[in-house]
């Protein structure tokens, strides 16, 4: 399958270009700075995400889109995903480029009823209160298209090593008020190379964690 993954450049793009070229597909990462880029066997691309007609060339010839795209300063406001996803939707619909799935975070929607109090009322309104406000834009805009999408919401994030388990915590088709605590970005990035070969969580939010 031939795969965008967007973002590429960021800790969880550089996993999903991993496991995506470790099951086999053929992988074209789209990064901001191409110069710096030193993952082999891909097809590179740099450019910015705001720029529709980058991301059109991008999509073109695709049969998935992956998007990891993270701000690092979380606690910033900004519409950068908000409107990257809106490029990437008018792209796809135009090329008939169908599976998107989208890293958004837990807190997103009903996913609130998932964090721990810790998450809720110390990060999300403060470390995370920009990233929130972008991720709930980015998710409105997933949802609302015609396309085959997944929105895959993570709790907290580490760089430790993948465990190989990975639980989806919630829906927001069956939605559930367990807790999700931490996952791997090395987990997170497999769930998601998983779902290009399932329609289990089309048109669904998925909450998944390791513990």
């Amino acid at each position: 399958m031939k795969v965008l993954v967007i973002g590429a450049g960021g800790k969880s793009g550089t996993e999903l270009v991993k496991r995506a070229l470790a099951h086999g597909h053929e992988v074209t990462a789209f990064v901001h700075d191409a110069t710096q880029y030193t993952q082999t066997g891909v097809r590179l691309i740099g450019g910015d995400v705001l720029d529709a007609d980058a991301i059109d060339a991008a999509v073109a010839h695709q049969d998935a889109v992956l998007d990891a795209l993270g701000g690092k300063t979380p606690y910033k406001e900004t519409t950068l995903e908000t409107n990257a996803a809106r490029n990437v939707i008018q792209s796809m619909e135009r090329h008939g480029v169908k599976r998107l799935i989208v890293i958004s975070v837990m807190g997103a929607g009903d996913s609130v009823e998932n964090a721990g109090f810790f998450y809720e009322h110390l990060l999300m309104p403060t470390f995370l209160r920009g990233a929130m406000k972008d991720k709930a834009g980015m998710e409105t805009a997933v949802s609302s298209s015609s396309l085959a999408w997944t929105l895959v919401r993570p709790p907290v994030l580490s760089d430790d090593a993948a465990t190989g388990h990975v639980k989806v915590v919630s829906t927001d088709v069956q939605p559930t008020h367990e807790t999700a605590h931490k996952i791997t970005r090395a987990d997170l990035a497999e769930f998601v190379i998983e779902q290009l070969d399932t329609d289990t969580y089309v048109r669904q939010a998925v909450v998944v964690a390791n513990s």
